[in-house]
């Protein structure tokens, strides 16, 4: 296996999958790519998106500055305004879930850069409503320890975000350290130890060197046997990764840059939840976190 060797079809580097509307378009047109989707924009005072959810539910995540929406769902119109937040490096933000048959149009009244999550919904039952989630009401976890800590805001996970699909979150990760660590995967159904879901990984980076740097980090994904995966990605601000199955990690931040990814999951199981396997030549990096303190810039 030759390091990288699937690069070309699973990493998308800023700007190749965009189009006349988005910075980062992301769906099915993807070869084997079913359950998630991501939508990003830089949008202008003034600028309007619309966005197709007749096939998905959506979750709104301002990455800088704030947007409004406006909402139909059963016949009912509303408005819901997202404060947003500086810029990625700065804290949750607030966040919106919309349901699949909802009509979605998003407004800014000022610049702003905004991602639409997407995760693909069949399901002909009712199911949960629009809804807002401030941005104090995302638990903030620290996970890891040593070199490997990060920041990860959970405002998309089962119980903080009502949903049928969707599973996302964001994670901080300072310079020099690294994240999605151990490798850990979740591609088979497994009840109540594995579920299987998509993954996406869209990236930033931001220089920690006063006299600047070309900001970057490195994302791998690896499986072998019937369905090999190999992907080695130099990665940096808008980059995306596709996670379709297989052993993930580390998510690396290079020594002078924090890095910061969006992940979006999805899947066909009929639960909706984070179970994961580790890769058991590195599950014994979880108990030397408890002899470890957390690196302190994130405490």
């Amino acid at each position: 296996m030759s390091m990288g060797s699937d690069n070309t079809r699973w990493v998308r580097p800023a700007g190749s999958v965009a189009d006349a509307l988005w910075d980062t378009a992301i769906g099915d047109d993807v070869d084997g790519w079913v359950h998630t989707g991501l939508l990003t924009a830089r949008l202008a005072a003034g600028d309007t998106r619309s966005v197709d959810l007749s096939a998905h539910e959506a979750v709104v995540v301002p990455l800088a500055g704030g947007v409004r929406l406006t909402v139909t769902h059963d016949g009912v119109s509303q408005e819901i305004v997202l404060a947003g937040r500086e810029s990625v490096w700065s804290g949750p933000t607030d966040v919106a879930y919309v349901p699949r048959g909802a009509s979605l149009t998003l407004t800014a009244d000022a610049p702003a850069e905004v991602a639409i999550c997407l995760a693909a919904d069949s399901a002909t039952e009712p199911g949960p409503q629009p809804s807002h989630v401030a941005a104090q009401d995302v638990p903030v976890e620290l996970r890891g320890a040593g070199i490997a800590s990060r920041q990860v805001r959970n405002f998309g996970v089962p119980g903080v975000l009502d949903a049928r699909r969707m599973i996302a979150c964001e994670v901080i990760t300072p310079a020099g350290n690294w994240s999605s660590w151990p490798p850990h995967k979740h591609d088979n159904e497994r009840p109540g130890v594995e579920t299987e879901l998509e993954e996406i990984y869209y990236f930033r980076t931001r220089s920690t060197d006063p006299r600047g740097s070309d900001p970057m980090g490195y994302q791998r994904v690896y499986a072998a046997g019937e369905r090999p995966i190999d992907v080695l990605a130099e990665v940096r601000s808008g980059d995306v990764v596709l996670v379709p199955h297989g052993w993930h990690g580390p998510a690396i931040a290079a020594p002078d840059a924090d890095l910061y990814y969006l992940n979006v999951m999805a899947g066909p199981g009929p639960e909706r939840a984070w179970l994961i396997c580790d890769d058991p030549a590195h599950s014994w990096v979880r108990e030397s976190w408890s002899s470890t303190p957390i690196d302190p810039r994130l405490t």
